[in-house]
């Protein structure tokens, strides 16, 4: 759908509502049971809300706070206050108290929307730091607030459509929050031109997200990613299907059976560890089939990835791995899967392989919070394992001297909230944004991160390491759930490994040892299995780059201590202060001989 009308969400969204599409617009869960909303019903209660929000004072640039869970409430919330020219300031579901007040605090907010009673109450210790917070709402009290904006389009039925009148294309959409990986969260300030911009990008990308799609959408909206997909329903006429609970995923995936999801790496390694685990237990005549579909399977992905043909006896032998093996799996994501698209940390290339290997191709793709979500991305026309893909349509992309990735487009951010410091730090006069990420660029425009520009290792001996490289490899193991590469100013790089509880108790079970995962974390057994996986690791590695020494975990990084994001992302600093101890140990005695 190519945009109509000038560039801001509340026309993309009144385009939607004119395109009169016969799909439903969402779908949500209530008591395992799924339930369709018209794109008619969506446009009457973001109207009703529209006019409740002006009832209750709300108007052109304030911010407005959405506290809550993945739901249809909280988009419909977000394209009222975006028709009216409000800013909405989300914050992670999943935020404590202090982390949320800041948020509000900081963007100046009027109002925010909770999930609940309990959700809002987080807030209470900090009343003295919101004297702002005029309005604290519940999904409860929606209904009330739909009636005040019933009455109100009552007595003034053209309020809406004057307040919407006054919205430009350079008039803030929202506040996105950076997870704070490396400190307080930054507030950058996106344009409503710069997401319509960035949604638009699909127009260039006719096999990417269609009409008549069906996205299952767990992302938090407090995150580009997802807020991209919630804004690509309207703009390219898919439905979606929310899911509240990301631990319902996998029931999700099977009850809505989407084309599209969006999702996170973490999850798609979860995915490949248990399908590796599956095959891993195979024997006989099911484990020699197994084999064979992921060779044809291999043939035929490194094939089509390089333009290369496949013969007609391929083709035959394809269909019928599919049929026999891959299908399976297929049919724990759903059966329909069209698009799985990976993003907000890297994708390991094994993990995507072996995904390709079974009929199954994950598109990754890169950006910041910064460019308003994606600036490159693999999509089925061109896609290269190991790369983020292409720049998107209408994005430059250049290298700096260090190799850092600068890019420019209509999507770059207006900067940070009250901070033009940071701004200037990554925003030039000519619009180049500096990603902050090092990369490679092919002479066919693959793009390659290497790594965070802040996370590269220098070693004692002046070597550059790049950890997420070898992270990725060791998390590709079935036996690792997380991995920290550390090694900076040091004589060597040294790994701390978490184990997957499943695995390793499975494992253990097999191999007669008695134990959970965080007692099996000391045992020398274990110990030498995870030896095993390093081992392999550092084959074909230089020797600076290879892990000298390693030590095992009694527990997995947690989001409740801070250790990771919303979205999965390692906070590295914090799990290196409070392993701190460990890490240490590492590096109090040297290396074993040879090592």
């Amino acid at each position: 759908m190519t945009h109509q009308g000038k560039r801001t969400v509340g026309q993309l969204w009144r385009n939607a509502i004119e395109a009169g599409y016969s799909d439903p617009a969402y779908l949500t869960r209530h008591d395992d049971h799924w339930h369709g909303v018209t794109w008619a019903e969506a446009a009457e209660r973001v109207d009703l809300l529209a006019h409740g929000l002006l009832s209750r004072g709300a108007r052109k640039g304030d911010a407005f706070g959405i506290f809550a869970h993945t739901t249809l409430e909280w988009v419909l919330l977000d394209f009222a206050l975006a028709r009216i020219g409000a800013v909405t300031a989300p914050v992670y579901a999943t935020s404590a108290g202090a982390d949320a007040a800041y948020i509000l605090a900081h963007s100046d907010a009027i109002g925010v929307l909770a999930h609940d009673q309990a959700q809002l109450d987080k807030l209470t210790p900090y009343a003295r730091e919101l004297p702002q917070l005029q309005h604290r709402l519940t999904f409860a009290d929606l209904e009330a607030l739909e009636e005040e904006g019933r009455a109100h389009r009552e007595s003034s039925p053209t309020a809406v459509e004057d307040a919407e009148a006054l919205v430009g294309e350079e008039d803030l959409y929202t506040f996105i929050y950076t997870s704070g990986t490396t400190g307080p969260p930054k507030g950058c300030m996106i344009r409503h031109r710069n997401y319509v911009e960035m949604i638009a990008v699909t127009d260039g990308l006719p096999s990417y997200l269609q009409r008549g799609d069906l996205a299952l959408l767990y992302l938090p909206l407090a995150h580009n990613f997802g807020r991209l997909v919630s804004l690509g329903g309207p703009y390219c006429g898919y439905t979606i299907a929310f899911e509240p609970d990301p631990y319902a995923i996998s029931e999700s995936l099977l009850q809505v059976r989407p084309t599209v999801f969006p999702s996170v790496p973490r999850v798609f390694e979860k995915i490949h560890t248990t399908v590796v685990s599956a095959f891993e237990e195979t024997t006989g005549a099911k484990r020699k089939l197994v084999d064979w579909a992921l060779a044809v399977g291999r043939d035929v992905g490194a094939r089509r990835m390089e333009g290369r043909r496949v013969s007609t006896g391929l083709a035959v032998k394809h269909r019928l791995a599919d049929k026999l093996v891959y299908s399976k799996v297929k049919a724990r994501l759903g059966g329909r899967l069209r698009l799985p698209i990976a993003g907000g940390a890297p994708l390991g290339r094994e993990v995507a392989e072996f995904f390709d290997a079974l009929d199954i191709r994950i598109m990754e793709g890169y950006g910041l919070t910064e460019c308003t979500s994606a600036a490159t991305t693999n999509h089925p026309e061109a896609y290269r394992y190991g790369t983020v893909g292409t720049a998107l349509p209408g994005f430059e992309l250049r290298l700096g001297e260090d190799g850092e990735l600068l890019m420019r487009s209509e999507t770059i951010f207006a900067g940070y909230f009250k901070d033009p410091a940071a701004t200037a730090a990554v925003l030039d006069d000519d619009g180049w944004l500096r990603s902050g990420d090092i990369a490679a660029i092919s002479d066919d425009g693959f793009v390659t991160i290497t790594d965070r520009k802040k996370d590269i290792i220098v070693t004692a001996g002046g070597k550059n390491i790049a950890p997420q490289n070898l992270e990725n490899d060791l998390k590709a193991s079935r036996f690792v759930s997380q991995a920290v590469v550390v090694g900076d100013r040091r004589p060597y790089p040294a790994a701390l490994l978490t184990l997957d509880p499943a695995e390793i108790e499975r494992w253990a079970q097999a191999e007669g040892v008695e134990g959970d995962a965080a007692s099996l974390a000391g045992d020398p057994r274990v110990e030498a299995l995870m030896q095993e996986v390093v081992d392999s690791v550092n084959a074909g590695r230089s020797r600076y780059e290879q892990i000298k020494r390693f030590a095992i975990l009694p527990r997995d990084f947690e989001m409740a201590r801070g250790e990771i994001t919303p979205t999965l992302k390692l906070k590295r600093r914090v799990v290196l202060d409070h392993f701190s101890e460990a890490v240490e140990a590492l590096y109090s005695e040297p290396p074993d001989a040879g090592g």
